[in-house]
């Protein structure tokens, strides 16, 4: 007799969502001008499969830990997901100043809330494009990473590696922002976690980079550089230097559980 060796997917019956920019999905563009992104994909191919899938998105653009923990932890914890993804910290890292040490203890309140609320909570080690700026805050980065993996470890909870994947530092995969993942960096971070979560690949090589391109000439560059300084760099500085943040008043675009149909 043949042995079905089969394995088994998961039945997940909700997913709520916990973060940034990163998870509201930005700059992941519908022409309605919202944001999808990788966590609403995600739910798209869960409740593909479990009919009255239900799915929650408490991200919020340029949120600080603090601010996660404060605003959504208490919510996702009362939900009583399946499923929780949280990817927070990356934005006090990339600050001029920064204390790592209340970051980390932030992180692990959050941790320590979600873990227990929920039937399978999902950390990240976030992606970090090639580039100057990269290598400036690298050190915080990876800081911030070996404490997502000791959490990982000491709750139970399961770690996304967007860092260690060749695909995902590829600049073609990153809007003009240089800050977030275009459409196609969206959809690979959802197939990670997708896999991560146990279902079954639908793209294997998700980490591996586009194909070859030439690459721009000097003077499409040098205008590239000008638009982004003027159109992201200068306005990110400028809410920096005045306290304020692109979330500033901003609701979550999916605040309840509620059966996922599709875009907001």
């Amino acid at each position: 007799m043949q042995t079905n060796t089969a394995t088994t997917p998961p039945a997940h019956t909700s997913l709520v969502a916990v973060g940034d920019s990163f998870t509201e999905g930005m700059s992941d563009l519908l022409p309605d001008g919202s944001y999808r992104g990788w966590a609403d994909l995600l739910a798209m191919r869960m409740a593909a499969r479990t009919p009255g899938f239900r799915y929650a998105n408490l991200a919020v653009r340029g949120k600080l830990i603090s601010q996660i923990v404060e605003e959504q932890v208490g919510v996702a914890a009362g939900m009583d997901a399946d499923v929780i993804a949280l990817v927070g910290g990356l934005n006090d890292a990339l600050r001029p100043k920064c204390d790592m040490g209340r970051v980390r203890g932030l992180l692990t309140e959050a941790v320590e809330r979600l873990a227990p609320s929920c039937g399978q909570l999902v950390l990240m080690r976030s992606p970090g494009r090639q580039g100057p700026v990269l290598e400036r805050f690298r050190p915080r980065m990876e800081e911030l990473f070996a404490c997502v993996e000791q959490l990982a470890a000491k709750h139970g909870a399961l770690v996304v590696d967007l860092y260690g994947a060749p695909s995902l530092a590829d600049p073609r995969l990153w809007d003009v922002d240089r800050l977030h993942l275009t459409t196609e960096g969206h959809r690979r971070v959802a197939e990670a976690v997708w896999q991560t979560l146990g279902y079954e690949p639908e793209d294997t090589g998700w980490h591996v980079p586009p194909p070859a391109t030439k690459p721009p000439g000097w003077t499409a560059r040098r205008v590239a550089d000008v638009r982004f300084t003027q159109q992201h760099l200068l306005p990110w500085i400028g809410r920096r230097l005045t306290g304020r943040s692109s979330g500033d008043g901003r609701l979550p675009k999916r605040p309840e559980l509620l059966p996922y149909e599709g875009p907001a």
